[in-house]
């Protein structure tokens, strides 16, 4: 007799192992200098943190999200939908575009008060950027409150809202995942759909990172549409840079 793994366990463990398996990826392909939106060097020198910090900071977050989700799928439990899944693709594509939205929603007010709140950026959100060059698996390396506050809430908000099953969630929060990921590679690599139908991507977040971009591109990890209501969109285009590699250049919207 096989081993039956709940689909709360799943929902739980499944999106950590994609997040360091995507990572992973993104980790061989930056040898690449040509698909970087940053040179290897600029990464090794504009950095303020290791990466063995930063690794460190990533497990933290991901063991009080594992917590958290355990707590999350416990208090939900019931029977009917959550043991056997939801009736229709239908439901699941609501499901999907609803947390999406939840989602969006509260990262981007957070993410901005963060920045705002002089107190909050120094103590709290100005951990996450000191990664001025970004890289895929610093995408969670945040203080353990903003990960609480951003992440996990904004991720347990999006799976009430929702209404969505565990075993709906594994797929979710899997795909928010890799988008995460994604955005903080500081790769623009030719053919990556999300670069097709996300104007969200790599690079618009590279500009966030950037000092001149700061206060600009708060929205993630899906739309832009919170920047494009408050007037906090930076437009950029997309350049070669010299020496190999793109670089996200600031114009005028």
């Amino acid at each position: 007799m096989g081993i039956v793994i709940s689909d709360q366990i799943l929902g739980t463990f499944v999106p950590i192992v994609v997040y360091w398996l995507y990572s992973g990826l993104y980790i061989l392909l930056g040898s690449f200098e040509n698909y970087r939106l940053h040179s290897k060097k600029d990464e090794l020198e504009k950095n303020l943190v290791s990466k063995s910090t930063v690794v460190r900071g990533v497990f933290l977050q991901q063991i009080i999200q594992a917590i958290v989700a355990i707590l999350l799928f416990k208090v939900t439990e019931t029977d009917g939908e959550v043991a056997t899944g939801p009736k229709s693709w239908l439901t699941i594509v609501v499901q999907f575009i609803v947390a999406m939205l939840v989602l969006d929603t509260w990262q981007y007010f957070i993410h901005r008060y963060m920045h705002q709140n002089k107190f909050l950026y120094k103590h709290v959100h100005s951990q996450h950027h000191r990664l001025v060059v970004p890289y895929a698996f610093g995408a969670l390396y945040n203080h353990p409150l903003e990960g609480l506050l951003l992440d996990t809430i904004g991720g347990a908000l999006s799976f009430l809202v929702s209404g969505m099953s565990p075993r709906v969630a594994i797929f979710f929060f899997s795909f928010a995942t890799i988008k995460t990921v994604d955005d903080h590679c500081g790769l623009w690599l030719p053919g990556n759909l999300f670069h097709v139908f996300f104007r969200n991507n790599s690079a618009y977040h590279d500009v966030h990172h950037q000092l001149y971009g700061s206060k600009y591109n708060f929205s993630q990890p899906f739309f832009v549409t919170w920047d494009r209501i408050f007037g906090t969109y930076m437009p950029y285009s997309l350049e070669k840079r010299a020496g190999g590699g793109f670089e996200a250049r600031v114009k005028e919207d």
